[in-house]
């Protein structure tokens, strides 16, 4: 393996390539041949343990360690490399259970908010899946009062401290004691500044049904997902995680966007430029590492520019495991 891959530019090359190209379709499952993987297993076996957890890092910053990882044990198995298959395992099934726990945690979270008449979705969090990020965020039509009742008195839940931005957003963040992820719920607006409420009542208008461990959750139809994402990445925080890359791509290979839909919505909340240039971005990205997504031209002519590049999320935050 190139030794230019040392740094954590070369160890975000090869989770890309693993992500985007290890997969046909959604992330059930590694593709069926993962020989073009083989060098990449040999990089990581050649990791010392302390350079093993610092790509862990980078791979839990960009909430896509499980779908990393069980491509390189995957193949990692076909070449008969042990030492990395039992690396992964390990990490695997800690964050798997971590996963676990926090969905079950989620469940009655979205029910008892459901049955005090605050109508909520689950936004991101479930996206990610297999993966899961360091919080579990909700969007919810119902009043601020309602939320912090069901919060602190069914959940007992410590209330965090509000920034100027959360109180813009209306945006509020519970920690319960069982879970280290914190619950963040954004009341009846989205946006930096709580600037969308037309478009954030879509969310529930058209949200959709997801079963998961026994669990049905009600999330945003992937129209209004990949608004929020906008949101997130193009108007508020100015740069990508690799999961951005990864959802998308298996949208549009699912064939689960409606475009003309995502166009009205989007226009609507006047973000369609930044859409389109959201979208241009992943197709770029993606592309130039061998995934396949499929976003029609038209869609990608009406970014701001052409000539934009990805920056992504620098810097490791420890792994939960």
């Amino acid at each position: 393996m190139p030794t230019d891959l040392a740094g954590e530019d070369g160890q975000m090359e090869v989770l890309s390539r693993l992500v985007l190209r290890g997969y046909n379709g959604d992330f059930n499952a590694p593709a069926a041949n993962l020989e073009v993987f083989y060098p990449d297993v040999e990089f990581v076996s050649g990791f010392r343990e302390d350079e093993f957890r610092q790509f862990l890092a980078l791979a839990d910053n960009h909430h896509v360690t499980i779908r990393a990882l069980a491509v390189i044990q995957k193949a990692a198995a076909e070449c008969g490399n042990a030492k990395v298959v039992t690396r992964c395992e390990t990490v695997l099934a800690a964050e798997r259970a971590r996963v676990d726990r926090a969905i079950d945690f989620l469940a009655p979270i979205c029910r008892a908010l459901e049955g005090a008449g605050a109508q909520t979705a689950v936004i991101k969090s479930l996206d990610h899946l297999p993966d899961l990020g360091s919080d579990l965020d909700l969007y919810t039509v119902g009043d601020e009062q309602t939320v912090l009742e069901v919060m602190t008195k069914q959940f007992h839940a410590e209330r965090e401290p509000r920034s100027w931005g959360d109180r813009l957003a209306n945006k509020w963040n519970f920690k319960i004691s069982d879970i280290p992820e914190l619950i963040e719920i954004h009341v009846q607006y989205l946006g930096q500044t709580g600037e969308h409420k037309a478009m954030a009542r879509r969310v529930i208008e058209r949200r959709v049904t997801r079963t998961i461990r026994d669990h049905v959750f009600r999330v945003p139809a992937p129209e209004e997902r990949i608004i929020i994402s906008t949101l997130q990445r193009i108007y508020r925080h100015f740069y990508f995680r690799l999961c951005d890359m990864a959802e998308v791509a298996a949208l549009t290979r699912l064939g689960e966007i409606n475009f003309s839909e995502l166009r009205r919505a989007a226009s609507a909340g006047g973000v369609w430029p930044g859409v389109a240039t959201f979208l241009l971005l992943v197709s770029q990205f993606v592309k130039a590492r061998g995934g396949a997504v499929d976003i029609p031209p038209e869609v990608l002519a009406e970014a701001y520019s052409s000539d934009m590049r990805v920056h992504f999320r620098s810097g490791r935050r420890p792994p939960a495991f």
